[in-house]
């Protein structure tokens, strides 16, 4: 979340990077021939960041009323959004590939709404709270996931046509017992071979200060421990079941009683992608410091060959996808690998995608003006290999979650996504030279980011450097 607390591992300086792997041997794979190129000044945008910091922001920022609210109190965003303006924290400078750019991404059309909570929502629950996450089921309809813990999909033909589907298909219990995981869970990503078995990673919240006796402060980020855990699903999404025990995909190696006071955990996994056997997905954490185990701030790269099965996913570590970060209810947990964290990112991954053609990733996240960046909005980045990543580049200018909104002049921007409607695969984790920049807009009164949020989109074209 980034609020007014010490990240763990936050003064450490990066080591460099080793080379990283090609197929075979750990990493992803990275086609031949496609080194960079020569430069391109036209990608180029005025006031671009060069070499930015990465800083601790917020995951899912949901502080919306909804008829579940425990014990009927309005719960607030506002004090949340404005200390996070206050006290965003500054880390070492993150490791971005160099010079020449690899892609140019061009809006190239107005918004268009997709979903407005005002006139499509089912209930006050029903807001656009996550970055779009969508796949084609058996039948070759879409379903899209990115609202609220009280989690519906979207469901169409295709995303052309989408609509609010009432039925929920996984809610969150908001039980007491941290080892549950069953507090709140938001489906952050999906994957699906068939279109009927349906494997979803959860951003997992424990609110300790809901619930009394279980956190010795009452401040909602001092309580929060977020967990990274899993559902799945027989039906093609229409309802999500988690296993009993609940299996944790990565989770702080220490129970949510320890080092309260600030934010800790893995959270906002990304979408999940493919390469030949692989899956990947890019998570965010706030790291800690452990006798043998010290796991820094930033983002962590994880890799499974098999997304049904939940325990097999593990982290990249700088030599290797050996780190596994399990659930430290279960079991007395000896000091364990960490991950490298990757990437040029300020916070969470808000999704990352495949050109098609050339193979590159383009991944785009939310950033604040500071720290590297020189405005707020929406960034994207070009990477070859899911590890190095080029220097971000601005794609749509605008407040975001991480600013201040009581300076706010229009709404808000956040949860970015990218989907190509004309995807070859099933789970839209790949693009040709367009696709459609998904993303939240939030309004705003006085200080207050209010619950009237609508899901737009926006055409962007694609240009990637062969």
């Amino acid at each position: 979340m980034g609020l007014a607390y010490r990240m763990a591992g936050a003064e450490r300086e990066p080591t460099p990077l080793l080379p990283p792997p090609s197929a075979g041997e750990g990493g992803p794979a990275v086609r031949p021939g496609r080194e960079r190129a020569a430069p391109h000044p036209e990608t180029s945008q005025p006031g671009s960041p060069s070499g930015p910091s990465r800083c601790l922001s917020p995951p899912l920022l949901r502080r919306v009323s909804a008829p579940a609210e425990r014990g009927g109190k309005r719960r607030r965003f506002e004090i949340a959004a404005i200390l996070l303006a206050l006290f965003l924290p500054s880390l070492p400078p993150a490791r971005a590939g160099a010079e020449p750019p690899l892609s140019a991404l061009t809006l190239v059309g107005p918004p268009a709404i997709v979903f407005k909570a005002g006139r499509d929502a089912c209930d006050g629950a029903d807001v656009p709270d996550a970055p779009a996450r969508a796949f084609r089921d058996a039948a070759g309809a879409v379903a899209v996931f990115g609202m609220h813990y009280r989690n519906r999909a979207l469901r169409g033909p295709d995303l052309d046509h989408l609509k609010l589907d009432c039925t929920v298909v996984l809610d969150s219990g908001e039980k007491a017992d941290p080892a549950a995981y069953d507090d709140r869970s938001w489906i952050t990503a999906t994957w699906t071979e068939d279109g009927r078995h349906v494997a979803a990673l959860l951003h997992h919240e424990y609110q300790a200060n809901e619930h009394p006796g279980r956190c010795r402060a009452t401040a909602y980020m001092a309580c929060w421990y977020n967990t990274i855990t899993a559902a799945a699903s027989a039906d093609g999404g229409r309802s999500f079941q988690r296993r009993s025990p609940p299996v944790v995909v990565a989770g702080a190696p220490f129970r949510q009683e320890v080092d309260q006071g600030r934010h800790r955990g893995f959270f906002n996994p990304s979408n999940i992608v493919s390469d030949g056997r692989w899956r990947y997905f890019l998570a965010s954490t706030t790291g800690w410091d452990r006798p043998g185990s010290d796991q820094e701030a930033g983002v962590c790269l994880f890799r499974s060959e098999d997304p049904a099965d939940p325990a097999r996913w593990r982290a990249w570590t700088g030599t290797g996808f050996t780190a596994a970060f399990p659930d430290p209810y279960r079991a007395a947990l000896k000091p364990s690998a960490t991950c490298r964290t990757v990437g040029p990112f300020p916070g969470p991954v808000g999704a990352v995608v495949r050109h098609r053609t050339s193979g590159a990733w383009i991944a785009v996240f939310m950033a604040k003006a500071g720290a590297g960046f020189a405005r707020s909005g929406f960034y994207w980045t070009t990477s070859r290999d899911l590890i190095a990543w080029d220097t971000p580049r601005l794609l749509l200018e605008g407040a975001t979650l991480y600013d201040d909104p009581c300076t706010a002049t229009a709404p808000l921007i956040a949860y970015p996504s990218l989907l190509d409607p004309g995807a070859q695969g099933r789970n839209f984790d790949d693009v040709g030279d367009g696709a459609l920049l998904t993303y939240a807009s939030l309004r705003v009164e006085g200080c207050a980011i209010t619950s009237d949020r609508d899901l737009l989109r926006r055409p962007v074209a694609i240009r990637v450097w062969p």
